[in-house]
């Protein structure tokens, strides 16, 4: 090749890559997550997890009944490090005749990592209006945050859902007044909430383990909560457990389920119930999901001993509405 050509040939290739490398350059990085929705197929129920987004937890101060440099060693194993950036999942169920959303996130109460459930709704197909029933399986800020805005109802349409003694506990005048002052705030975010729902008359709790629709059964996880409750989503002989805040940290409970947390209102009970909950789930070997496993929260967990392992969703791709 003459010298001439080949200069030729190189102006050439420069000529090309140079608007090719400055159309790659002018393209700014987003820097944000898009809303998270992940959906499957349990028999004839399509369901979806919805991220209402993350928050750091400050788990070495907020676990309890575990040595401290254990919990830095199973965290170094999982990869992490403390404060633990931390899922809040909700979950939408839709029967085919009724939707029904499984908690409603954190809303405005705690800060803009949280309170991305209404994005996260729409990104999967869905309006707020389309909502029927929301089942809250308690009443902390994170799970019924969402369910208002600016004093109206985000979902307008839907009736709410929970255990008896869940609302007698945070609806109550009395036991907020009653409780030491660092812990009030927790009772009026929970009556704020659910206000607009109460005065509509949309508010309807339950007591104890009762089916809501048919598919959908409440069932009681007291220990976390005065009225926690986990919900049973059944269709075609396939089952899964939405269990709420039964665990908070994968890396650490499933490996010692005698671990609690500080918001655990019954220590003994909250840890009794998670290994009798995870006990029927290895051995049922149905899935399982929860409120703040790594989103989307769903999979399976096996025995490993008198550990557990959680094994998460296998991704599946559902196929495309047909034209």
């Amino acid at each position: 090749m003459s010298s001439r050509i080949a200069r030729r040939l190189l102006s050439l290739i420069a000529a090309c890559t140079l608007p090719l490398t400055a159309a790659l350059a002018a393209a700014p990085q987003v820097k944000a997550s898009p809303p998270g929705a992940y959906r499957m197929m349990l028999g004839e129920f399509e369901v979806t997890a919805l991220s209402d987004g993350t928050v750091e937890l400050p788990f070495m101060e907020i676990l309890q009944r575990i040595e401290k440099p254990r919990v830095d060693r199973l965290l170094a194993r999982a990869f992490l490090k403390d404060p633990v950036e931390t899922s809040v999942n909700a979950f939408l169920i839709n029967t085919g005749t009724k939707l029904v959303l499984v908690d409603a996130g954190a809303g405005s109460l705690f800060g803009p990592t949280l309170g991305r459930l209404a994005m996260a709704l729409k990104a999967a197909g869905y309006e707020p209006e389309q909502v029927d029933e929301i089942y809250i399986t308690h009443m902390h800020g994170d799970h019924v945050g969402g369910l208002a805005f600016d004093g109206k109802a985000a979902f307008p349409n839907a009736v709410v859902r929970a255990e008896k003694a869940e609302a007698d506990y945070w609806l109550s005048e009395a036991r907020m007044e009653a409780a030491p002052k660092d812990k009030q705030d927790g009772f009026r975010a929970a009556m704020a909430s659910l206000r607009p729902y109460v005065a509509a008359g949309r508010f309807k709790p339950f007591d104890g383990d009762t089916e809501l629709v048919p598919g959908i059964r409440a069932v009681n996880a007291r220990g976390h909560t005065p009225g926690h409750t986990m919900y049973e989503i059944e269709s075609k002989g396939e089952k899964l457990l939405l269990w709420g805040d039964l665990m908070h940290l994968s890396a650490v409970q499933f490996v010692d389920p005698s671990a609690t947390v500080t918001f655990d209102s019954d220590q003994d009970r909250a840890a009794r119930e998670r290994r009798h909950v995870y006990q029927a789930a290895a051995k049922g070997g149905y899935w399982i999901a929860g409120a703040h496993l790594p989103f989307p929260g769903i999979g399976h967990i096996r025995a490993e001993g008198k550990r557990y392992e959680y094994v998460p969703a296998h991704y599946t791709a559902l196929p495309p509405p047909a034209k």
